[in-house]
């Protein structure tokens, strides 16, 4: 489909960006605050740039009620390259850390972690092939663990943790957070770190927003390479290196988006009405399936499917040839995905389901 006009993006990640953000982009890509230089252009030493650094951890600070005793850092790789840094520095040699396992990205974070000293699963959903968060209550902790690391949404099968696990008295939780970050109010200071992948809320993909505690930062060993020590990124302000100063730039204006849009609690309102919207549908189509357990559900991406994988191909293209893309499931999961993070909008959701009761009713 060819189009000089928006469509709807359901798309996973990178995914829909704001679009009162997009259009103040344009207008800084070409010249940003009269500086007759665009933002890409912005030498990360400047006073601009450092002004807009400077601006973006302070209304990520006021957003999420940042405790004073915790770092605001931008760090490059993604979430992936968080797998590794976090056990490379927090997880002490002669000790383990405990992991909750949801989905494919813990899975995957667990992997790395075992690369540097002893991990354990301390609860998994994969005896229901992922469709449902455990109880919390069910986790079976270490005595010497050193953290508890957590995936807060599983995109690729639709389920979220509705509140933090419990952990032990003095165990850091840390959260990849990657794909709910600022979708909800959070109590950062009940986790001793979190990270999100810039690419699902925040904006584009290529930087990471960590928030740590000040102790956390100090404890990793000093013998590591510069850069996968979270003590560079912090006694640097993030500028040890070139970072990516356009990605940055975007986190800034997106969490001023969601300040101006009445904030956490605001938009966890509106995330929870768009998701209402597609799950109440799904609960009462005798052709569709959502593929979570009712109480595991995601308010960022909804799985569900057709009859059978002839339907599911036939209703991602049907889809795409109005406008709605992004729908095909992972591949790993198969059916049918719509990623409604926080900018996509109400009335692409509303779009989404009149398209998916046409669909209903011509192959029912």
């Amino acid at each position: 489909m060819t189009t000089t006009d928006r469509i709807a993006n359901f798309g996973a990640g990178p995914a829909a960006l704001p679009e009162s953000v997009l259009r103040q982009a344009q207008k800084d890509i070409w010249n940003i605050q009269g500086s007759g230089i665009g933002i890409l252009e912005h030498s990360h030493r400047g006073s601009l740039f450092d002004r807009i650094l400077t601006e973006a951890e302070a209304e990520i600070r006021s957003l999420a009620a940042v405790p004073d005793n915790y770092k605001v850092l931008f760090i490059q790789g993604g979430a992936s390259t968080q797998f590794t840094m976090v056990p490379m520095n927090l997880l002490a040699k002669g000790r383990s850390a405990d992991y909750l396992i949801t989905g494919a990205w813990s899975k995957k974070a667990i992997k790395e972690a075992k690369l540097f000293g002893e991990a354990r699963v301390a609860l998994s959903g994969e005896d229901s092939k992922f469709t449902a968060i455990p109880p919390a209550d069910t986790a079976v902790y270490s005595q010497d663990a050193c953290y508890v690391h957590v995936t807060t949404n599983n995109t690729i099968f639709g389920t979220q943790w509705k509140s933090e696990p419990p952990v032990p008295a003095d165990v850091p939780l840390i959260a990849d957070a990657s794909s709910d970050i600022f979708s909800r109010p959070i109590d950062v200071s009940r986790y001793g770190m979190i990270y999100a992948g810039a690419q699902k809320n925040l904006g584009p993909s290529g930087i990471v927003l960590v928030l740590i505690r000040d102790d956390l930062v100090e404890q990793g060993p000093k013998d590591l390479p510069t850069m996968f020590q979270y003590r560079t990124f912090a006694n640097e302000r993030s500028l040890y290196n070139t970072p990516p100063t356009f990605a940055i730039y975007m986190v800034g204006e997106v969490v001023k988006w969601i300040r101006d849009a009445g904030g956490l609690t605001a938009m966890a309102e509106r995330n929870e009405e768009k998701a209402g919207l597609l799950y109440d549908f799904l609960d009462q189509s005798a052709f569709y399936t959502g593929t979570a357990d009712t109480g595991s559900r995601s308010l960022m991406n909804v799985c569900f499917r057709s009859p059978s994988a002839e339907h599911d191909t036939a209703f991602v293209k049907a889809a795409g040839s109005r406008g709605l893309e992004g729908l095909k499931g992972h591949r790993s999961a198969g059916g049918m995905r719509a990623s409604i993070y926080n900018a996509c909008r109400r009335e692409d959701v509303v779009s989404l389901v009149e398209f998916m009761k046409e669909f209903e009713r011509e192959h029912s």
